[in-house]
């Protein structure tokens, strides 16, 4: 959004400000604005799709796998590692290198023991590990090409998901939102599921809206139970007490908005009346017994075993399939936070529970947005904060090399769906996976490609603030034109 639009927004929100302000007094406020956003009466509310051209994807699903996935064991197949397991690294390729933990002085070279084949009509290679997603690939964009500058966790989350290292950011599924505004009345437009191990370092930052309006944060879900805590009425209050409360306790909010002009009440009203439609349609949103038992088959849904004792195998299937039900009914972003791939140690094995966990219901989503013609406008997002290292984690207490450390400097992510050009592999890194080596693929030129996607163009798409216009790229990004479909 640029500067003028911008402002042409605000004036629009106080024009909303003053017809509640003197409407406040009035029966039936809630119900009336209700009626009369449908109408197209008070439509500025929500920003105007403001795409800069014709956008190819409406919505995004981003299947962010925190902790650093090892792309050379996953996607990225190196031959020439596995000749060289075991041999130390050249002096000179190691000094201006910085790792998390592993000491330069003893490291060694560790090749991989998965086995790659090519698949599809494409050829793309993928690893033994991905049997599920093998059969998705001519749907894919593989991009080997990634690298970034943050080597820890907190820090690499916060660049990849908001494009800045610091925290107070907005992420991509709030630029989103504040750029093309909501498609559900009823539902939140950035929605968060989170499969969590260990958590996220960065939390709430990770879905934050920063130093845009709060309206454009994500709402975390669960998967379960209560959608949202504290969410429903209390025991004893029926839903025309609590709409009475509501229309009440807004009208003050809006009276004080008029004086105050703080868009955050603004935001706060908006909440508290979305929570309260949502009171009826979350728990339907979470209601899976529509769902056919192919379906639920599918994805996974019911999967138990003894071994699993963490629920993670029926948990992110769900999330997979809730986050399918979620863009069928206008939700524009959705983040599913799967934890963690953070393999210092124990990598083999790591991996195998986390594609045991992820595999099958990622490529059930893919096949069933396609089969209800849904893919192609919802754009698919996997990836980590960054890959893993040519080399073994070689830390004084590991009395074995088992693990690869933190490596931002080549890894791999991909994309489908949403006017992403699918069945090919994009950029290639060095013999041993050290370095990108051809097309290297910044993560603002992920972010810029984005927003292409959707429309927008990321030199455009602004913010003021503290004296100047802040954007999602900050100040590079390129359009991966190699991605988008002609």
């Amino acid at each position: 959004m640029d500067s003028s639009s911008q402002h042409k927004l605000e004036q629009a929100t106080l024009n909303r400000r003053r017809f509640f302000a003197t409407g406040a007094s009035g029966l039936g406020t809630l119900a009336l604005a209700s009626l009369l956003e449908q109408d197209g009466v008070l439509a500025d509310e929500v920003p105007p799709q403001l795409a800069h051209f014709a956008p190819k994807a409406k919505r995004c699903v981003y299947l962010f796998m925190e902790g650093g996935p090892s792309q050379m064991d996953l996607f990225d197949p190196k031959p020439k590692l596995n000749q060289l397991d075991g041999q130390p690294m050249p002096e000179s390729m190691l000094q201006e290198i910085k790792f998390a933990f592993i000491q330069k002085e003893s490291a060694r070279l560790m090749g991989s023991p998965r086995k790659f084949r090519r698949y599809g009509e494409c050829g793309m290679e993928l690893s033994d590990l991905l049997p599920h997603l093998s059969r998705c690939v001519d749907d894919i964009a593989l991009v080997r090409s990634m690298h970034g500058e943050q080597f820890n966790h907190l820090p690499g989350q916060l660049m990849m998901l908001s494009g800045s290292a610091l925290q107070g950011w907005p992420t991509l599924g709030s630029w989103l939102n504040y750029g093309l505004g909501s498609e559900s009345q009823d539902l939140p437009s950035y929605v968060v599921l989170a499969t969590l191990g260990r958590g996220l370092p960065g939390g709430a930052s990770s879905w934050s809206s920063g130093f845009l309006p709060s309206q454009y944060s994500g709402t975390l879900f669960r998967n379960q139970g209560s959608p949202v805590l504290n969410l429903a009425s209390p025991d004893g209050v029926s839903r025309d007490v609590q709409a009475r409360s509501l229309q009440a306790i807004n009208a003050l909010n809006r009276i004080r908005l008029d004086r105050v002009g703080n868009p955050e009440i603004a935001s706060r009203i908006e909440a508290y009346e979305l929570a309260f439609r949502m009171q009826r349609t979350a728990p339907e949103l979470l209601d899976l017994s529509g769902e056919t038992k192919a379906t639920l088959d599918e994805y996974g849904v019911s999967r138990e075993e003894a071994s699993d004792k963490s629920g993670f195998l029926g948990s992110y299937a769900r999330n997979c399939l809730l986050a399918r039900r979620m863009i069928e009914r206008g939700v524009r972003f959705v983040t599913l936070f799967l934890s963690t791939w953070d393999h210092h140690s124990y990598l083999d094995s790591g991996l195998a529970r986390n594609t045991k966990i992820s595999d099958q219901p990622i490529a059930a989503l893919l096949k069933d947005l396609k089969r209800r013609g849904l893919l192609d406008e919802t754009l698919v997002v996997w990836g980590g904060e960054f890959g893993r290292t040519p080399l073994g984690e070689n830390r004084v207490n590991f009395k074995t090399v088992t693990g690869r450390d933190h490596h931002p400097y080549s890894f791999s992510m991909w994309l489908a769906g949403g006017g992403v050009r699918g069945g090919q592999s994009i950029g290639e890194t060095d013999e041993i996976g050290w370095g990108v080596a051809k097309d290297p693929v910044h993560v603002h030129d992920l972010h810029a490609t984005i927003l292409h996607l959707f429309g927008l163009d990321h030199k455009r798409l602004t913010y003021r603030f503290q004296g100047r216009d802040f954007r999602l790229t900050d100040v590079s990004g390129n359009v991966v034109n190699q991605l988008v479909d002609a």
